[in-house]
């Protein structure tokens, strides 16, 4: 398993702290507070244009301005909201994997490894290391055009998972995979961020995966938008 090199005492998750946004004096998220613990993934489910994808990138600090927001965002004890992108140690997956088409695979991985990583033959043993705990070793010379769907979201975890963030943010990653595969590529995300204690929030509209997150489910969008303790 990918080290993150960050001690378990340190790790108190991702908290957000009577959180708002509204675009033009609409409400989107009514002031909100939870706590997402190590390991834990909760939900956030909603209809199109409730503001769920927003609240994601009021987190990661790249909510356009013509929002307004507010409140606190706190990553293991140390709040981050005035922190450029750069500094909040949030990975995220899109709904594309956004792997870069000019690199092969293992560049794709090796761009992500932090620089504090100076070796050479160190950075080249975690982007194997990677592969190989995707089931795809040997691939790191080929094109990311080459790779199946599953393969290429695999990829994208991996990548993810070696910039060495302190908790990780979900945007619809599944919505684009064909049906057979959601379910273990679902496993495979869920599964290395909990052995990893990621503090994770994801968005979805599929109860499937809430149910497998497990964690707690905000509903945005309507009169009850609090946390919940379990899925729909």
């Amino acid at each position: 398993m990918i080290d993150r090199r960050v001690h378990p005492t340190f790790r108190t998750g991702l908290e957000l702290r009577r959180v708002r946004i509204a675009l033009n004096g609409t409400q989107l998220i009514p002031e909100t507070s939870l706590t997402v613990r190590p390991g834990e993934v909760a939900t956030v489910m909603g209809p199109s244009g409730s503001g769920k994808s927003s609240l994601l990138a009021y987190l990661c600090g790249t909510l356009a301005r013509v929002f307004q927001a507010g409140g606190e965002v706190w990553i293991n004890g140390q709040e981050v909201t005035r922190f450029p992108v750069e500094r909040r140690q949030i990975g995220i997956l899109f709904q594309d994997d956004l792997l870069f088409p000019h690199l092969t695979v293992g560049e794709n991985l090796l761009f992500a490894i932090p620089r504090s990583v100076s070796s050479r033959r160190q950075r080249r043993d975690l982007m194997l290391q990677a592969l190989a705990e995707a089931d795809l070793a040997g691939t790191e010379e080929r094109d990311p055009a080459t790779l199946s769907g599953g393969q290429r979201a695999r990829v994208a975890l991996m990548r993810t998972l070696l910039a060495r963030p302190h908790a990780v943010l979900l945007d619809e990653p599944f919505s684009k995979l064909d049906e057979d595969l959601k379910t273990s590529i679902r496993s495979f995300v869920f599964d290395h961020i909990r052995a990893q204690g990621l503090p994770t929030l994801m968005v979805t509209h599929a109860v499937e995966d809430a149910q497998a997150a497990g964690g707690p489910v905000m509903r945005v969008g309507r009169p009850e938008s609090q946390p919940k303790g379990t899925a729909p």
